[in-house]
Formats: structure tokens, sequence, C-alpha cells
């Protein structure tokens, strides 16, 4: 069964709460085009693997934890496609609030191209 792109965003989101790679890299065609925007840096990816290196290599490193999805969105924007999500995120003892907004082309299932921009990790547990 082949996912319509609203199903290939949150499949996105749930492998990227899970730091469920296998599951993350199945969302994202072979030649994707990635390219991500963080407060101080500019991350670019042509394979799955990369992608995968970045999100859970760098963004979301290993003491990382996800503890809530405060939000979730998809809508089209035109031809391609948004998702927005937050996340409260547990990182050594601290509590972070973290938001994406990220533009795709999705085919087959798959997502072909991705803009993702990143608030960083902001020191607001609260959700606001």
């Amino acid at each position: 069964m082949t996912l319509e792109p609203d199903g290939v965003a949150l499949a996105f989101v749930r492998a990227l709460v899970a730091k469920d790679r296998v599951a993350l890299e199945a969302t994202l065609a072979p030649d994707i085009d990635f390219r991500g925007l963080t407060p101080n840096h500019e991350w670019h990816a042509t394979t799955p693997g990369e992608v995968a290196e970045i999100l859970f290599g760098s963004w979301f490193e290993p003491h990382d934890h996800v503890r809530e999805v405060l939000e979730t969105q998809t809508t089209p924007v035109a031809d391609r496609h948004h998702v927005r999500y937050r996340f409260r995120v547990e990182s050594e003892g601290e509590t972070y609030l973290v938001e994406q907004q990220c533009y795709f082309d999705a085919s087959d299932g798959q997502i072909t191209r991705m803009s993702a921009v990143c608030s960083g990790f902001q020191p607001r547990g609260d959700g606001t």
C-alpha cells in the first residue's frame, strides 16, 4: 500500500519520535533531496542514510528524548506539502521545546524532496 503525502509525513514524524532509523529511511526516496536549516547550520543530504545521520546524529542525538508530541499538522501548499510538529524534548536532565516545519514533495509513498527549518532547542518545557 502506498501512503498519501499526509500519511508519509505522519510516518516520518512517528519514526523521528521513535528514533527508528529503518522506518525513517523507508519514508524517503532513494534519491532524496534534503535541505535543513537549524539556528547555526545548514544541512544537505541526498540519501536516506545521510538524512537519518543528520536527524539522529546531530538534530536529535542519543541523549535527546522526545517526551511528548505537542502538535502535528499537515497541510497542502498547492502542489507541495507541509508538515509541522512540536515536541517536548528531554536532553541531559533539561526540558526543551522543539518545533520543525517541513515542506516536501512525495511520490509513490515516499518523500522525494524536503526543506526543513528547526527552531532549535528552546529552554521551555511548558509547550508555549
